[in-house]
């Protein structure tokens, strides 16, 4: 036999049923309801003038059955008044989704019932907290892995293929006339490759947010898809925002991407508009294209754009357009500096 589990007492705990425990308390309350209900029946039959007989005489049957009918009901409705939150507490529980804050279950704060809901508050609150922080702690990761891989495109690969169309021009210079027009082939492939190491770089490491700042960076995004993917895209971009921090910039830049990034692959648009707009207390970004639509399916790139949301407090929001199509909607609340 193994020793493991003698040596490790406390490798599978027993639940607590102290006297102060949640399932304690709600059997004491449950006793209690129940004694209550059967003490009133008990002394409203001593007291009434109604007697039964042994053995029971058949015209005393209605009296026990209306005193019995009445005892059930009233132990019923007292019982589905006393459980009632656990319907909403198991309703929470099916729904819940950590990429989503705020869901929780208001309580009054008494009774055993009360401790158990605010308890699985609580809960809730911890795994937020920490989803958050570990959210955090991924996406600078990611951010920082990105721009690693675009200065190596750029500093290197980049650098590698303009050597090579140097060298190229220099061998066309040279070459007899039989070969000019495959070196001129060869040369406007390494210049096609390095333009799109170029792109795969910007994409990567928008330069132009960090340079120009958010508007400037959304219009270079708007261009650059729209030139790639040949749908027209109108935009609504206002200048006025209202300042918020990088980190949100980053955000609301990589959210757009992946949206005009998954219109680009899924959608079968010919429209695109782009707003961003400051609106009551909060900056929006809003992204509705006129493509196919259809349910909306939580692969790992709308998971992506949540995790992204909630690590800046936003609420992100994706259903179907007014006719068709699919529109997003990224809300950050912005706080007034006045305040």
């Amino acid at each position: 036999m193994s020793r493991s589990a003698s040596n490790h007492p406390q490798a599978f705990p027993r639940a607590h049923r102290g006297p102060g425990s949640p399932a304690s308390a709600l059997f004491w309350r449950l006793f209690l309801i129940n004694g209550l209900v059967f003490t009133t029946g008990l002394t409203a039959l001593a007291l009434s003038p109604a007697t039964v007989s042994s053995p029971v005489l058949l015209n005393e049957l209605p009296i026990l059955a209306v005193g019995l009918a009445v005892m059930l009901t009233t132990n019923a409705l007292l019982l589905r008044t006393s459980l009632a939150p656990l319907g909403a507490l198991t309703t929470l529980m099916e729904r819940v989704d950590l990429l989503r804050f705020g869901d929780r279950i208001a309580h009054s704060g008494n009774g055993d019932l009360g401790r158990l809901i605010a308890t699985f508050n609580a809960m809730l609150d911890r795994l937020e907290a920490e989803r958050s922080t570990s959210t955090a702690h991924a996406l600078a990761a990611q951010e920082a892995e990105r721009q690693r891989i675009a200065r190596e495109l750029h500093d290197e690969i980049g650098q590698s293929l303009t050597v090579v169309l140097l060298s190229l021009k220099r061998a066309l210079d040279r070459a007899p006339g039989e070969l000019r027009e495959e070196l001129c082939a060869v040369q406007e492939t390494v210049r096609a490759s390095l333009d799109e190491v170029r792109q795969v770089a910007r994409r990567l490491r928008p330069g132009v947010l960090e340079d120009l700042g958010l508007i400037s960076a959304m219009n270079s995004l708007a261009g650059d898809f729209s030139a790639v993917s040949g749908v027209t895209v109108t935009r609504l971009l206002d200048p006025r925002l209202p300042q918020v921090s990088s980190d949100t910039e980053l955000v609301i830049y990589r959210i757009a991407q992946e949206c005009l990034t998954n219109i680009a692959r899924h959608a079968h648009a010919t429209h695109v508009e782009l707003s961003l707009r400051a609106e009551a207390g909060a900056v929006v970004l809003r992204i509705t294209d006129n493509g196919t639509g259809g349910p909306i399916r939580e692969g790992a790139g709308i998971r992506g754009m949540r995790e992204r949301a909630m690590l800046i407090g936003a609420d992100l929001d994706i259903d179907g357009a007014p006719v068709h199509g699919t529109r997003v909607r990224l809300t950050i609340p912005v706080t007034d500096p006045r305040e």
